[in-house]
């Protein structure tokens, strides 16, 4: 990263992992401000949408703060984290419930067929499917620490997927906009690396 430290907030949504994810920014050197304010999140400099629960109730906070349409208009770098990577797709099965569209796609429940546990939790190996600067510098094999009923399937903007029965996207970007299904902050270096790599977009 550069001397400068990035701006970095936390869109206040709910989120229960956001002290988690604080701190493994902390340790990278950025202090994270949490924040629900409309100017505030448009003058960072990078954006985190964190988000642990369901599609329905977390969209619903977002509308409540009148912080839909103020997402979708950021033009900075923007990190989608587990929930908070879901509700960057246009749509969610979890609760039919309609999303904030930033990327084309629809979340839908990983499948299951006796054999494996939903939701899908521990750690798992990333594939990278697509030469990224937000994957820059990842150990091969990487392993990152899942936990989720939900997932989007492997795309166009899919840069590396998991596999827990199907396989389904574990790492995207689309321009300034990305998503890890899984949590960095709970992914020691893997992690580390990628939320590093992040901030330096």
């Amino acid at each position: 990263m550069s001397a400068r430290s990035p701006d970095v907030v936390l869109v206040e949504a709910g989120g229960t992992n956001i002290g988690s994810l604080r701190y493994a920014l902390q340790r990278l050197g950025v202090e994270a401000e949490l924040s629900s304010d409309a100017a505030r999140i448009r003058a960072a400099t990078h954006v985190i949408l964190p988000g642990v629960g369901a599609a329905a109730p977390g969209m619903q906070r977002l509308r409540a703060a009148g912080l839909v349409e103020v997402l979708r208009g950021l033009r900075q770098p923007v990190l989608g984290v587990c929930l908070g990577m879901q509700l960057l797709f246009e749509h969610s099965e979890e609760g039919d419930t309609p999303c904030l569209g930033l990327l084309s796609g629809q979340v839908r429940k990983l499948s299951f067929d006796g054999r494996l546990r939903v939701p899908h939790m521990g750690w798992n190996a990333l594939t990278t499917l697509r030469a990224d600067t937000l994957l820059a510098g990842l150990p091969q094999p990487a392993y990152a620490y899942f936990v989720h009923s939900y997932a989007a399937p492997v795309g166009a903007y899919t840069l590396a997927d998991a596999t827990h029965g199907v396989a389904f996207s574990a790492v995207v970007r689309h321009g300034n906009v990305c998503g890890m299904q899984f949590h960095p902050e709970r992914s020691a270096a893997v992690g580390a690396r990628l939320l590093q790599n992040f901030l330096a977009l």
